[in-house]
């Protein structure tokens, strides 16, 4: 935020050093920033940039808080003719100390990372990088108290980040990805057995299109020269209103990958993981129908612990997807709805006004979520769930469901119950209960078993047609609900 747009090597100077130091000092809270914790220095045809920590942590007691080893850290600065500027560090990190918690316990920790090196080109016009190599080697963690310690260490870890004008003049599309390896935790205690969490590694990769990243910008500088008012004037809360109509909406699309392959955790009671296991968060769709969609998934499961009794092993998933989403939501109306929000009053009447811009984000007030696939696989059952269900946000009484289910190799999954009711006679109830459903169920060409449930807003059930169910009697004071009405 401190660099300006047009400098360069030439106008490298002391005045402008000093501009940079207040500005960053600026941005500090004001108890922190009378200690000038950055300095500014002209170094050749760049600037050296130095953060001492130590008079940024100088406000807390030593009694409850106490760090040694903290050294500056090191930036530097190169103008550029086109505006931006390059940015490069190469600092190493190795400290100790402790802290008094809220429970008055002392926690005692130990941080190190070797080498934290970055490359990057810095964007003033909106206070951000617009691309970056950054890079860690050997980052390790020791947490302890009277009764516990935790340790963590990955062995390196990769980021890069690039940036590219978006298909939406004055906006700009982000993309990130890296990797870390070889992740370790252990966790130990007076009252716990020992447990230790690994992965050979940590891929993660994101995408974030249509930002308004300069108008981002504007509002943080604004919302950083406001932050000590309980409620703004006329004339600034027209400017910030100006500033929001302009943000929104504040991004296109975002979407963020997180996997963690060879994940395995061991622990006294046994010893389990997984060959991968991966998260999936997405944000599409236009602003009036926005989609927000999860989805978690893990292959090559595996479990081995004396908690699963003999003969109960194969039951155990071997993969697993789940996926769901909510869509529909109107950020668009949000928007609007915000807008109208009075900031010059109290507290209390914009954080309800808060709360009724927050109603309109689902459409007639009804909460709607997708689930596009919900799986489970192991040797014994393939089984896979689809559907969706909606309802009211104001109750959880009125709602409707439908759903596919389908089941493969079901045949196998009753024999292999049947088999295990053998030595364990409270099964043949599940085992009758499997038969019976097969009774419901429809041959898909492939031979799968598949179910389509329908649950209605008045609590009937049908299964491929069939009524199973009723509906609910209606209360004494109501009448029922009908499904001609969306709930």
């Amino acid at each position: 935020m401190a660099f300006t747009t047009g400098a360069s090597a030439t106008d490298i100077s002391q005045d402008s050093a000093n501009n940079i130091r207040d500005t960053l000092n600026h941005l500090l809270p004001k108890d922190i920033a009378k200690r000038a914790p950055v300095t500014v220095t002209p170094a050749g045809s760049r600037y050296e940039i130095g953060y001492d920590f130590s008079k940024l942590l100088a406000q807390f007691k030593k009694t409850d808080f106490d760090i040694k080893g903290l050294k500056p850290f090191k930036i530097f600065a190169t103008p550029q003719d086109n505006g931006l500027w390059d940015l490069e560090g190469n600092n190493n990190l190795n400290v100790t100390g402790h802290f008094i918690g809220p429970d008055k316990k002392r926690s005692d920790f130990t941080y190190s990372v070797a080498d934290m090196v970055f490359n990057s080109v810095f964007d003033p016009a909106i206070s951000y990088f617009r691309s970056g190599d950054f890079r860690a080697k050997e980052l390790k963690f020791i947490s302890s108290t009277d009764t516990e310690v935790i340790k963590a260490s990955f062995g390196n870890m990769i980021y890069k980040l690039t940036s590219a004008e978006s298909v939406t003049a004055g906006r700009l599309d982000f993309a990130a990805d890296g990797k870390m390896s070889t992740f370790v935790e252990q966790v130990s205690g007076k009252e716990m057995p020992p447990i230790q969490i690994s992965a050979g590694s940590l891929d993660f990769d994101t995408k974030v299109k249509g930002v308004a990243a300069k108008d981002l910008k504007e509002m943080v500088l604004f919302v950083l020269d406001h932050v000590e008012q309980k409620h703004l004037t006329k004339e600034s809360e027209t400017k910030f209103k100006d500033m929001l109509g302009k943000a929104f909406p504040l991004l296109s699309s975002l979407e963020e990958t997180i996997r963690l392959n060879n994940l395995a955790v061991t622990s006294a009671v046994g010893s389990g993981g997984a060959k991968s296991f991966g998260y999936h968060f997405t944000v599409d769709g236009p602003s009036n129908a926005t989609r927000v969609g999860v989805a978690i998934d893990a292959g090559g499961l595996t479990l081995d612990s004396v908690l699963v009794p003999e003969g109960y092993t194969a039951f155990l998933p071997q993969a697993l997807d789940i996926q769901f989403g909510v869509p529909g939501m109107d950020f668009a109306a949000l928007g609007d709805e915000f807008m109208k929000t009075d900031f010059t009053t109290s507290t209390g009447d914009s954080r309800m006004a808060g709360q009724q811009a927050a109603a309109k984000l689902f459409p007639g007030g009804i909460l709607k979520v997708d689930f596009p696939k919900v799986s489970a696989e192991s040797s014994v059952y393939n089984i896979e769930v689809s559907g969706e269900m909606e309802g009211r946000v104001d109750t959880q009484k009125d709602y409707r469901v439908n759903a596919s289910i389908v089941a493969r190799d079901y045949d196998k999954t009753i024999a292999a119950v049947q088999e295990l009711a053998k030595s364990n006679p409270d099964l043949n109830n599940a085992s009758f209960g499997l038969m019976m459903i097969k009774g419901f169920a429809k041959a898909d060409p492939d031979g799968a078993q598949r179910w389509d449930v329908a649950v209605a807003s008045d609590g009937s059930v049908s299964v491929n047609g069939q009524q199973i169910k009723g509906p609910d009697a209606p209360a004494t004071d109501e009448a029922a609900p009908s499904d001609q009405t969306k709930p």
